[in-house]
């Protein structure tokens, strides 16, 4: 029994989601409120994040669910950098990479199930920092940086700040003035192209790949192709594909997923029925006469699914549910219901007796209905639950 779903709720999930669905709620939520999108969101963040980490190790959701944030704080199991968590979901590694390389970039990419049925190249353009060619990373002219006045060549600035009688407060924070570096340029001393900050903004062309059966949530990393920093190895840039909806096919696995409606006759009598693939071509589905399909009935066609990543001459299959279409009421001529029923399974004989009462069927009113729910979820009575479906009166 889960005691707390405070995590799951963060993550938009239910407590009896697997490990895959936590994954993908993760992923999503924490490309939409990183910092670097959004830097008003590191609360919301950071909160996601703890939920994530906990809810991905088995252990430590069994504890969450069995005793719920508590239990997690007195195991002392929890307590993970928002940013190492992010990383090593995204490939990032933790604190002691980053300080020998620049963090990783992280962009989500909307493709289609198409493009990953059969493959395709995208031209993604990115803003990246580089550095500067003009004065080769090191920001001026070599030779003038001057200790920062305003910090005294500390990086940082302290103010003091009293919080009460006889109690004063320490806040420090970068300096904004040689931007944490303690030391910077004249004005006249500073690279023109970069303004002394080292590096400059430029675009990047960059070609994405993606091979046939690739999947939702796969990441594509290029190595070396992040921001620029002098003195940091240039970290990496993760393409996450996100996957579309498919107004036919649904995707499961290495498997596609589709529903096809046929009519009565069509069910009972058999049919061919055309469906046309990701990659545009035809397909006959046939059923013989004789071979009745019933509603919710599921067949497949045999590797005709999504391509195997890396194998991509091996298909999933292809699967159908099949829905059956009845007609309207009235649709056949009293006179002719006898010969339809010649044609059809006897139906069961129901033997009459005394005792038993006959009732007739009626339509269900669902709207009289509903507005009976609402009113009864605010009336506060103590009288037992009502009873009943309305029905409609001829």
């Amino acid at each position: 029994m889960v005691h707390e779903t405070g995590y799951y709720d963060l993550l938009g999930v239910s407590p009896s989601s697997s490990a895959e669905e936590i994954k993908k709620a993760y992923r999503k939520l924490a490309l939409k409120y990183h910092p670097d999108k959004n830097p008003n969101e590191g609360e919301k963040f950071k909160h996601i994040s703890q939920a994530y980490e906990v809810l991905s190790d088995p252990s430590k959701r069994d504890l969450y669910d069995q005793g719920g944030e508590q239990a997690i704080k007195e195991g002392g199991m929890s307590g993970g950098s928002p940013m190492d968590i992010f990383n090593m979901f995204f490939g990032g590694g933790g604190r002691m990479q980053r300080e020998r390389k620049g963090k990783n970039v992280v962009h989500q990419l909307g493709v289609t199930l198409e493009e990953m049925y059969i493959g395709t190249a995208r031209k993604l353009g990115l803003q990246k920092n580089v550095i500067c060619e003009k004065c080769e990373g090191y920001g001026g002219k070599k030779g003038a940086l001057e200790k920062c006045s305003n910090c005294k060549g500390k990086g940082v600035q302290i103010k003091v700040q009293q919080i009460g009688p006889g109690m004063i407060q320490q806040i420090q924070s970068m300096c904004h003035d040689c931007q944490g570096q303690g030391e910077k340029f004249n004005a006249k001393d500073r690279c023109k192209t970069c303004n002394g900050h080292k590096v400059e903004r430029k675009k990047k062309i960059l070609e994405v790949h993606i091979d046939k059966g690739m999947k939702d949530g796969q990441k594509i990393t290029f190595h070396g192709e992040g921001d620029q920093e002098p003195g940091l190895e240039p970290g990496d840039v993760i393409i996450v594909l996100d996957q579309k909806e498919h107004s036919v096919f649904q995707r499961q696995e290495d498997n596609l997923v589709m529903k096809m409606t046929i009519k009565l006759a069509e069910a009972l009598c058999g049919f061919k029925k055309t469906i046309v693939t990701l990659d545009d071509r035809p397909l006959i589905v046939s059923l013989l006469p004789g071979e009745v399909i019933k509603h919710g009935d599921i067949k497949c066609v045999q590797n005709e699914g999504m391509p195997i990543y890396r194998d991509p001459c091996q298909k999933g299959q292809l699967i159908i549910k099949f829905q059956v279409e009845f007609p309207e009421k009235h649709w056949l001529p009293e006179h002719l219901m006898y010969q339809l029923e010649r044609l059809l399974p006897p139906r069961d004989d129901v033997t009459i007796t005394d005792d038993m009462e006959e009732v007739e069927l009626c339509e269900v009113d669902v709207e009289s209905q509903q507005r009976n729910y609402s009113r009864e979820a605010y009336e506060e009575d103590d009288e037992g639950p009502r009873s009943g479906v309305q029905c409609q009166t001829q």
